[in-house]
């Protein structure tokens, strides 16, 4: 019994980590959209993709650490 609540504890953390996987995705996403439409050269607008990368490829590593599958 008491190692049900770790299992489900951990469940819990797996599943916001994969959301949170899947909502930078699309931000990092959208911020390379944002960039290719832009006409001239934009520091903040290429700073705010490579930081939503950044975040992204983060959370990834930490559901590979994890050993989460990411469907």
């Amino acid at each position: 019994m008491m190692f049900s609540r770790k299992g489900k504890l951990k469940k819990e953390f797996d599943d916001k980590l994969i959301h949170l996987i899947k909502e930078t995705k699309d931000d990092w996403n959208n911020a390379k959209v944002i960039e290719g439409l832009l006409d001239d050269y934009d520091l903040d607008v290429i700073a705010r993709r490579k930081i939503a990368e950044s975040i992204h490829f983060y959370l990834f590593k930490e559901a590979r650490i994890r050993k989460i599958l990411i469907k």
